[in-house]
């Protein structure tokens, strides 16, 4: 029988990773159970933490790993907000969290360009004490994380203030409840810095840096600018050809809707 344990404080759950080190940490088991019904993951014991109040909050400069995606959708974030509404359905969004997209970490989580385009910071806590890691360091490659086997993700930082434009978009064979075959996420400072960010074109999300660095030191983009920043955000990207989609679409398609999110923004 599948052993699961249902915490109700953050003492409880690190007590519970403690004595069961190969337990899963469960949020939404939106993506969990999935494999489990098709046969792809073994079942293992379970730490299911719904009932974990500390990880569902949410404050300026602060989500917890236990914030659902239908509250993102009613969040401050713009653009966290828009990957919200894509994801899955209203069941799906009621139960699925941030904290799961990154203990996930599959390329295609909606929410992880946002995060990576913020330089947010993932929190994660032990008895043995808390660390923080960035984005880059927590996602090491596919459905791969630094995480280790005691520890929780609490939640990630984003640095204050945020970014005054942002705008997400994907593209998939339908507009939601589909994985994507391009996910982007485009952020703009006031004083023109510029951040881009990937998902489903590598094994972790991308930053555009070069396409990023060329279009920040534009205040007012002439269409030769936008058509460079494209061109530098298909050359950045790494995409794979899958059962979704090939590399040379997924390249084509990185470039116009970095480019169409840009224009959002501006």
């Amino acid at each position: 029988m599948l052993a699961v344990v249902r915490p109700h404080t953050l003492a409880e759950a690190l007590d519970a990773l403690d004595a069961m080190p190969d337990a899963r940490p469960l949020a939404g088991g939106t993506d969990v159970m999935v494999e489990l019904n098709l046969g792809h993951r073994s079942p293992q014991p379970m730490i299911a933490l719904r009932r974990v109040e500390q990880l569902a909050e949410m404050k300026p400069g602060w989500i917890g790993s236990g914030v659902s995606w239908t509250r993102l959708e009613r969040g401050p974030h713009q653009a966290l907000a828009q990957a919200a509404r894509t994801v899955g359905s209203p069941q799906i969004r009621n139960a699925g969290t941030l904290g799961g997209n990154l203990g996930t970490a599959s390329p295609a989580g909606d929410g992880l360009p946002f995060l990576a385009a913020l330089d947010a910071e993932i929190e994660l806590t032990s008895r043995a004490g808390t660390r923080r890691l960035g984005w880059d360091e927590f996602l090491v490659g596919v459905k791969k994380t630094a995480r280790l086997p005691n520890e929780l993700i609490m939640g990630v930082h984003l640095p204050q203030p945020a970014p005054p434009r942002q705008e997400f978009a994907k593209v998939g064979v339908r507009n939601a409840m589909v994985i994507a075959i391009v996910c982007a996420c485009v952020v703009r400072y006031q004083d023109g810095a510029t951040r881009v960010a990937l998902g489903s074109v590598g094994p972790t999300p991308v930053r555009a840096r070069r396409a990023e660095a060329m279009i920040s030191s534009e205040r007012n983009p002439s269409a030769a600018a936008l058509a460079e920043f494209q061109r530098l955000v298909a050359e950045e990207v790494r995409p794979i050809t899958d059962h979704r989609s090939t590399a040379e679409y997924r390249r084509h398609a990185s470039g116009v809707l970095a480019r169409r999110l840009l224009e959002r923004c501006l």
